[in-house]
């Protein structure tokens, strides 16, 4: 049995943003993050990761997970002592999970770039269909 109970004793902050499914948006999660940034100190280096893969997992829901306009990209941001973890879901079509190896690793291919980039510059990349419907992209980066 797994317990989350240490998880929730070292929560810091948790901030949820909720945006449109386009493009334009995607900057505000961005935004969101530098100020979290600010709660913790980050490198550079690690905040151009985290960054980098907000964005990554943002697009790929805003070019993936609808077929009709009208969605929300949601973003949870949990800031611990040791790591900031975050997750992006939707509510659209879900994961393409044959793009997954048996490893799990997704392997660079013309949908799988985004999500290769992810593995690169996080530290822990889990991704899985929702119950609800759509899909959660969930990535950790520790800070030392």
């Amino acid at each position: 049995m797994t317990s989350t109970a240490p998880d929730q004793a070292d929560l810091m902050t948790s901030i949820r943003l909720t945006i449109p499914a386009k493009a334009e948006y995607i900057a505000l999660g961005r935004l969101a993050l530098t100020g979290i940034a600010r709660l913790r100190p980050l490198t550079e280096e690690d905040l151009g990761d985290l960054k980098l893969a907000l964005t990554e997992a943002c697009t790929n829901s805003v070019k993936h997970a609808y077929v009709e306009p009208g969605g929300t990209v949601g973003i949870t941001y949990e800031l611990y002592d040791d790591r900031l973890v975050v997750e992006v879901v939707d509510q659209g079509e879900g994961f393409e999970h044959a793009a997954a190896g048996a490893n799990g690793q997704v392997g660079i291919g013309e949908s799988g770039l985004g999500l290769a980039i992810i593995q690169a510059v996080a530290d822990d990349v889990e991704i899985a269909d929702r119950a609800e419907g759509g899909a959660s992209l969930r990535f950790v980066k520790r800070i030392r």
